[in-house]
């Protein structure tokens, strides 16, 4: 009987296109373009120390697989832990359309009890998006990614900025609301606010390396694309991909940190190469 706490087992790699090797640029891929980019270059760094083709990596929160689709697709085995059976149901079948099923496996859970479902230090990368906005304690969340991870591995943490929805708010004329997002201590506008907790580059940072990671990269994301009318990126030619490449300038360079609707930072344990 196979360990239900173990990835399957590994299989011949695909030709499944990724966010970024898609022959035509959506408005949708400005969301991902520069997580992506990171997090595949890491991912081939850690093939490179490893001699593996094929990581562990484990997606929590990953949904219906926004992520862990084209990751597998990659080649590598991944494991989504979700709390909504809706998500896991949606993950299921878009793996089964790209074609990588047999390299994703979905379980049901969250963050706070990682541990019920999947093992300690199973994964030579983990994957924690959009995670942090809704935990109780945003702490724990990074420490049991943390520990989710082998000597080596690496973190993928992404959250809400806090810049970016004053600044949202304000050029939306609601100045009070983003007066208040900029004092209160969790980064939100008001009570009708969807996310509960938002970040600055330091507190991400800072959680990072509370939890014994040393921070190898941190970038915006959605730095313009938000702020953009959608009308200019969907009918001037060329604009995505202009758009694009100005988000992926801006994304490593710290004065637009403070303004991007994301962050994105990547964590590296000892004996990550490069260390």
């Amino acid at each position: 009987m196979s360990d239900p706490m173990r990835p399957p087992a590994s299989h011949p790699r695909p030709q499944t296109a990724s966010p970024r090797s898609e022959p035509s640029r959506s408005r949708s891929a400005l969301r991902t373009a520069v997580v992506w980019d990171v997090l595949r270059e890491a991912l081939e760094r850690r093939v490179g120390a490893t001699g593996r083709q094929a990581l562990d990596v484990l997606d929590t929160g990953g949904g219906s697989g926004n992520f862990a689709v084209p990751v597998a697709g990659l080649g590598h085995r991944v494991t989504v832990v979700d709390p909504s059976p809706n998500a896991l149901f949606a993950l299921e079948r878009r793996a089964a359309e790209a074609g990588v099923a047999e390299r994703v496996r979905g379980v049901q859970g969250d963050a706070r009890g990682l541990f019920d479902v999947v093992e300690r230090g199973g994964y030579d990368a983990v994957l924690c998006h959009g995670v942090l906005e809704y935990v109780d304690d945003p702490a724990e969340g990074v420490r049991n990614a943390v520990a989710a991870l082998r000597e080596g591995g690496v973190l993928s943490l992404l959250a809400a900025g806090l810049g970016g929805a004053v600044l949202a708010r304000a050029l939306a004329g609601h100045f009070t609301e983003a007066r208040q997002a900029l004092s209160d201590p969790d980064g939100r506008w008001g009570t009708g606010d969807p996310v509960p907790r938002r970040f600055t580059a330091e507190q991400l940072t800072g959680l990072v390396e509370d939890a014994g990671l040393r921070v190898g990269a941190v970038h915006g994301v959605r730095v313009f694309a938000d702020l953009v009318p959608g009308v200019l990126v969907d009918t001037e030619p060329g604009a995505v991909e202009a758009l694009l490449k100005l988000e992926a300038a801006a994304a490593e360079l710290a004065a637009f940190h403070s303004v991007a609707t994301q962050l994105h930072v990547l964590g590296e344990t000892r004996g990550s190469n490069g260390a």
